[in-house]
């Protein structure tokens, strides 16, 4: 048997950690003297602590490490560790989007001095925004929902034989953003109007254009609402945004292209 230093040592992992894994359950160790409290481990259970090491780096929390070390089907094993890596795919790839992002707010501040001054950089219009018809689905769903809507707008089109004009969006009803739930219209644009159901009505809108991942969209945000009020013009509905250029076009996220609109009215 192995001293609780000892195993410590060995496996690289502080006694404070070992009896938090005992209180919690984790990993026990095979002797506790009565006496003196001292805890002993089996060379058996190095192989299992140097699991629960390689899990924690894969991202695993203690609670899925706990139901793996649980878990003999060796199918939902794989399953689970081929989703973990699926998950750290994403994680890295949102890092390098936000790599990207900061190159870009490194050299404007290089080239302008101003720390902020990333936020300048939109272009504002006012433009008579065009009418649309659209297929829509309105639901309290998170942006990470949008591609099931979005599913369910496009399996439409060819049951109702209509024609897609190439316009997909989102409309923003709720006053409050809530990325994980929050009341958004998706829209798929087509060229029946008959077929459509609502028509997005022309209006006078604030409109900027977002170059860049969504994860910035809150910039160009800022940038419209700013600029609405220094003009003297208020909100007048839902503001909303149109997918120009996308991941489906086989783009880098920084070569993305959103257009948002803010239908706006003169104080």
């Amino acid at each position: 048997m192995l001293s609780i230093g000892e195993f410590s040592r060995i496996c690289q992992v502080s006694v404070k950690t070992l009896h938090h894994y005992d209180r919690i359950g984790l990993l026990k160790p095979i002797r506790v003297d009565a006496f003196t409290g001292y805890r002993s481990y089996s060379r058996a259970q190095m192989e299992q602590m140097l699991y629960i090491q390689r899990l924690k780096r894969y991202g695993f929390s203690l609670g899925e490490i706990q139901e793996i070390l649980s878990c003999s089907d060796e199918r939902i094993l794989f399953s689970k560790l081929l989703q973990q890596k699926e998950k750290l795919i994403q994680k890295k790839r949102e890092a390098e989007q936000t790599i990207s992002e900061l190159s870009a707010h490194l050299h404007d501040f290089e080239r302008t001095g101003n720390i902020m001054g990333y936020q300048k950089n939109y272009e504002i219009q006012l433009t008579e925004a065009p009418a649309r018809n659209v297929l829509a689905c309105r639901q309290k769903m998170g942006v990470n929902d949008f591609g099931r809507y979005y599913s369910t707008l496009y399996e439409r089109v060819p049951k109702e034989k209509v024609t897609p004009s190439g316009l997909t969006g989102a409309i923003y009803h709720d006053e409050e953003f809530n990325p994980e739930c929050s009341d958004i219209e998706l829209i798929v644009g087509i060229r029946e109007k008959e077929k459509a159901d609502k028509v997005m009505e022309s209006a006078l809108c604030a409109m900027t254009v977002h170059k860049g991942p969504y994860s910035s969209l809150a910039d160009a945000y800022g940038a419209l609402v700013s600029w609405i009020k220094e003009n003297d013009y208020i909100e007048n509905g839902a503001p909303y945004d149109i997918y120009v250029k996308t991941q489906f076009d086989s783009l880098a996220p920084e070569d993305w292209e959103t257009e948002i609109y803010f239908p706006v009215k003169k104080k």
